[in-house]
């Protein structure tokens, strides 16, 4: 009974000298660090544009590549749709064309390709 006794006011005289504690804990203000950055080197910014600017570039020749194939792909499927349409005795003007615009594009493609073989690739 004596021991049950003296936890009860261990108990509450802790929670008595704790109480103001927490409370001013409570109140006091949050403060923030405040992390001083050091001015980044002019020279690395350059770069890492440089890269940037490469970066988006590859990105693009890479949409234009993709918008050509494509195209190449509808050139080549419209040539033999003309080519079955024709007989052997007649050669339609439009595919003569058609192929005239196959070549073009394909040697525009093949140009495109080649920059990109000898662009250095950029890895970040």
């Amino acid at each position: 009974m004596r021991s049950a006794k003296l936890i009860l006011v261990l108990f509450l005289l802790g929670g008595v000298f704790s109480a103001p504690a927490r409370a001013a804990q409570r109140s006091a203000p949050v403060q923030v660090a405040q992390v001083r950055r050091e001015p980044e080197d002019p020279l690395r910014q350059l770069e890492d544009a440089r890269q940037s600017q490469a970066k988006r570039a590859n990105q693009d020749r890479q949409k234009a590549l993709q918008r050509d194939t494509d195209r190449l792909m509808q050139l080549a499927t419209e040539l033999k749709q003309y080519v079955d349409k024709s007989n052997e005795n007649m050669l339609s003007i439009d595919v003569i064309r058609k192929a005239e615009q196959i070549e073009k594009l394909a040697k525009n493609v093949k140009d495109k390709m080649k920059a990109d073989a000898y662009m250095p690739s950029i890895a970040k």
